[in-house]
């Protein structure tokens, strides 16, 4: 059953942790098949390391920028537009990347001033329901905002990593988790991590998709200019893995 927009605003659905859990499933599995086909569009390992081989495919991506070897895109889906970085990342294996390649390591790097990130439902071993919570100090795009969204990872039969990320319908979140008055519940829409591994077992490359709408009262221009920085995290996560861990006294 669908509701329009302006219908939901205070309903939710309570339902089953096992419908929950087949919904995520059915929904998440879409998410995956959309990173995937964004990972494959026009990459390779020459092309992504070397920035002149780069150039607009047919595939809907347009090329914004190639900074320090992150080729940043975008490919318009409605007023929104999808964004993209990839990177090849060397002297750092898929297993130790995959660490940080989740919905909280990412928000923190979005916004210093996330307030909470916490697992409030395990479903399976890789299937997890995470709420996002960003303070009064946040910047514009997430100031005051909540999202509560899937985190689904899964591992491909060539060993290729993905982690699919993306809001759960308003009225299923609400139902999990009643929306606090102050609080601006935004959608996560198809995100996450594809990363494949490279002949050299200590390489790899990482696609990064990201398509928020934090909803309120942001023009769009706005939100699609702000959009672009939140893929450019791929430098600060690769930082975060080859941190030494800190040694216990």
């Amino acid at each position: 059953m669908k509701t329009s927009p302006a219908a939901c605003g205070h309903q939710s659905w309570s339902i089953s942790d096992d419908s929950l859990r087949r919904y995520v499933q059915y929904a998440s599995e879409s998410c995956i098949q959309e990173l995937l086909m964004s990972a494959s569009a026009s990459v390779s390992v020459s092309s992504v390391s070397e920035p002149n081989k780069l150039g607009n495919g047919d595939d809907g991506w347009k090329i914004l920028t190639i900074e320090n070897g992150v080729e940043i895109s975008k490919r318009r889906t409605g007023s929104l537009h999808v964004f993209r970085s990839r990177w090849v990342l060397r002297s750092v294996s898929p297993q130790q990347f995959i660490t940080v390649a989740n919905a909280i390591d990412a928000a923190k790097q979005w916004d210093s001033e996330l307030v909470e990130g916490r697992y409030i439902k395990d479903l399976e071993d890789n299937l997890s329901i995470i709420r996002l919570r960003f303070g009064d100090n946040s910047k514009p795009l997430f100031r005051k905002r909540e999202f509560i969204v899937y985190e689904r990872r899964e591992t491909m039969e060539d060993g290729t990593l993905v982690v699919a990320v993306a809001s759960l319908p308003k009225e299923i979140a609400a139902g999990l988790l009643p929306q606090q008055n102050n609080a601006i519940r935004g959608l996560l829409l198809q995100s996450g991590w594809v990363v494949e591994k490279l002949e050299d077992i200590n390489s790899c490359i990482v696609t990064y998709v990201v398509q928020l709408d934090p909803a309120g009262w942001l023009p769009k221009w706005f939100v699609n200019r702000l959009n672009t920085k939140l893929v450019m995290i791929i430098e600060n996560l690769r930082k975060l893995v080859q941190t030494p861990a800190p040694h216990s006294s």
